[in-house]
């Protein structure tokens, strides 16, 4: 299993509102290039945000399902792009001193063929692709935390 953290400079519910918004879900997650829809009950546990992977034209269309989730705590999720395989993700939301939360992001692969790769293999791949989305993470809970205490629309 890999892991990756940050710190981010907003409150653990800041993070946890773009995770709740699946429409945000292409914004943070490296890979995933279009959102064509999400079930309306996003982030329950089974709801499903459907997406492409990977560039145009060779998109790979398929969906992220939620396995477990604890507002403003954690989401973990099942991320398919098939016929590539499926991983496991996870989400941890910790109080990290004044207003700041410590991110912390796991995964590791469940199905296909980066599952007989070496664990340390696999890190070489997943680790930076995770340390990017958890950057792009904390700008969009920055962001969308400044609007919402300065009272402007989010755009």
């Amino acid at each position: 299993m890999t892991e990756v953290s940050r710190v981010v400079d907003v409150p653990p519910d800041a993070v946890f509102a773009v995770l709740a918004d699946g429409w945000l879900y292409a914004g943070w997650v490296v890979g995933s290039s279009h959102i064509r829809d999400v079930d309306e009950n996003w982030p329950a546990v089974g709801a499903r945000v459907h997406h492409s992977v990977g560039p145009w034209p060779l998109h790979i269309q398929d969906v992220t399902v939620v396995r477990a989730m604890e507002p403003g705590l954690s989401l973990s999720l099942e991320a398919r792009g098939r016929p590539l395989g499926a991983a496991a993700v996870a989400l941890t939301l910790v109080p990290h001193g004044d207003g700041k939360t410590l991110v912390r992001m796991t995964e590791h692969i469940i199905r296909g063929p980066g599952k007989v790769l070496p664990a340390a293999l696999q890190a070489l791949f997943v680790k930076p692709r995770n340390t990017e989305s958890l950057a792009r993470l904390a700008d969009l809970a920055t962001g969308k935390h400044a609007n919402a205490k300065t009272g402007h629309p989010e755009p």
